[in-house]
C-alpha cells in the first residue's frame, strides 16, 4: 500500500432493517407457547434466528397476528439498520474516522420503504457504498424481540428474519474493486445464500489479492433445518477455514459449525482446520480465542471476561441501558477497526489480537447503552470518544 492510498476495508453479507420490540417477556405464556421443541423446527428460541415462513409452518398461524399477541400490540420502539455485515462495518468506519481508511459495503436491497430507510440512515454514517444492488423483491428485514430481564438481567433477543432481496445477491455481484482491499469482511452470509454457498471460492480469490480475510457468523437456520444432526457447512468443505485469517463467532454458532459440545472442543476443531485465528463470544460470559498465523502474534487458546465497567453501569443504572441488539456485530466491528489501526500504524508488524479483542469488548459493551445495533453520531468521532473510555478501562481490567 502506497503512503497516499487509503487503507481499504470492503465487506459483504447481511444488511437489513431491524424492527425492535422492547420489552417482550420471554416467560409470558403468549410467548412460551411458540418456543422451539426441536432444533430447526421453526419455533422461537432466545438468542436464535428463525425465518418467518418456517415460523408460520411451526405455529400454523399468520406471523403478524402472533407478533401482535406476544408484543401485546406494541409498535416497535425503534427502526434501525441491522445485520452482522453492515452494522460491524458502520462501527469500524466510525472507529477509523481519524485514519486514512475507507470502509465500503456491498449488498442488495429492494425498492420499498425499507430501502429508503436504509439509504437515509446510511447518509448519517461514514460507511461508503461499493455497490448496493437493487431488485424488485422487498428489502430484507428482521423483527427483533428483546427481553432485557432475561438471563438474570443480562438480556436476550429473538430474531424473526425475512431474506427477501438477499436471495438475489451472489458472488458475481462482487467486482474487482471489492477484492482490491487490505481487509475483506464476510458477515452473516448465512442470511445471503448466494454468498454463503460461494464463500470458499470468494475467500480463495481474496487470498490471491493478498487481502486479510475476516468472517463473522450468524445463526445458520437454513442448514440447521436441513440437518440439525450435522455440523453447519462453511463454504463447500472444511478446506474453507484455511483461507480465513480471523473467524468471529458466538458460542452457539461455534458449536454447530464444529459439531462439538464445548468451547474447548470447538477451539481444537478450528485449530485443526488451519484457520488463522478464532474468537468465540458468549454474551455476558467469558470469550475464548487463539491466534496461530503470520498475521497475528501467536496466542495459545485463552479466555477473557467481558467489561466490568459495562456490567457495573448496567447494574447501577438500568435506565441508561438500551438493549443487547448488535452487541456481537459491534464487537466484530471493533476488532476489525483495531486490526486496521495496527496495520496502518505499523504495516510490517504482527497484529496484537488481544488488543483488537479489547476494542471489540468495549464496542460490544457500549452498544448496550442504546437501542438497535447502529449508533448515529451527532458529529464525527462521537462514538469513538465514548467507546475509548471503556476500552482503556478494559485494558486495565485485563492487566494490559
Amino acid at each position: 500500500m502506497t503512503e497516499n492510498r487509503k487503507f481499504k476495508i470492503s465487506g459483504t453479507g447481511c444488511a437489513l432493517v431491524d424492527y425492535l420490540y422492547n420489552p417482550v417477556n420471554f416467560n409470558d405464556p403468549d410467548f412460551t407457547r411458540y418456543l422451539s421443541k426441536n432444533p430447526g423446527d421453526g419455533g422461537l428460541s432466545p438468542g436464535k434466528l428463525v425465518f418467518k415462513e418456517e415460523f408460520e409452518k411451526f405455529s400454523e398461524e399468520a406471523y403478524m397476528q402472533v407478533r401482535d399477541k406476544i408484543t401485546k400490540g406494541k409498535q416497535p420502539i425503534a427502526l434501525n439498520i441491522g445485520g452482522p455485515s453492515i452494522v460491524s462495518l458502520i462501527h469500524a468506519a466510525q472507529m477509523l474516522h481519524k485514519q486514512n481508511a475507507e470502509v465500503s459495503f456491498y449488498g442488495c436491497k429492494g425498492t420499498d420503504n425499507g430501502s429508503a430507510f436504509i439509504e437515509s440512515k446510511l447518509a448519517l454514517t461514514p460507511l461508503k457504498i461499493g455497490s448496493y444492488k437493487t431488485v424488485s423483491q422487498y428489502t430484507p428485514f428482521t423483527d427483533v424481540l428483546s427481553d432485557p430481564e432475561f438471563d438474570c438481567g443480562n438480556g436476550e433477543r429473538v430474531f424473526i428474519n425475512n431474506i427477501g432481496a438477499a436471495w438475489y445477491f451472489n458472488a458475481l455481484d462482487l467486482d474487482e474493486a471489492f477484492f482490491e482491499s487490505e481487509i475483506l469482511v464476510f458477515g452473516g452470509t448465512a442470511l445471503v445464500p448466494g454468498i454463503h454457498s460461494s464463500l470458499g471460492e470468494l475467500l480463495i480469490r481474496a487470498k490471491k489479492y493478498k487481502a486479510i480475510t475476516v468472517v463473522n457468523t450468524v445463526y445458520d437456520f437454513l442448514n440447521e433445518k436441513l440437518d440439525p444432526s450435522k455440523p453447519w457447512p462453511l463454504g463447500n468443505s472444511v478446506e474453507t477455514y484455511k483461507y480465513i485469517d480471523l473467524l468471529v463467532t458466538d458460542m452457539e454458532e461455534s458449536l454447530r459449525l464444529s459439531g462439538t459440545d464445548s468451547a474447548h472442543a470447538a477451539v481444537n476443531f478450528f485449530k485443526s482446520t488451519g484457520v488463522g485465528a478464532v474468537i468465540i463470544t458468549h454474551g455476558s460470559n467469558e470469550l475464548h480465542f487463539f491466534a496461530d498465523s503470520p498475521i497475528f502474534r501467536k496466542i495459545p487458546p485463552t479466555s477473557l471476561p467481558v467489561s466490568e465497567k459495562v456490567r457495573m453501569e448496567i447494574r447501577l443504572n438500568p435506565e441508561k441501558t438500551g438493549d443487547t441488539t448488535g452487541c456481537g456485530d459491534n464487537f466484530a466491528g471493533g476488532v476489525i477497526a483495531s486490526i486496521a489501526k495496527q496495520l496502518i500504524k505499523s504495516p510490517r508488524n504482527q497484529v496484537d489480537l488481544t488488543d483488537a479483542i479489547a476494542l471489540g469488548v468495549a464496542s460490544g459493551g457500549f452498544s448496550c447503552f442504546y437501542n438497535g445495533g447502529t449508533f448515529y453520531e451527532d458529529f464525527s468521532g462521537q462514538k469513538e470518544t465514548q467507546v475509548e473510555q471503556y476500552y482503556k478501562e478494559y485494558l486495565i481490567q485485563i492487566g494490559r
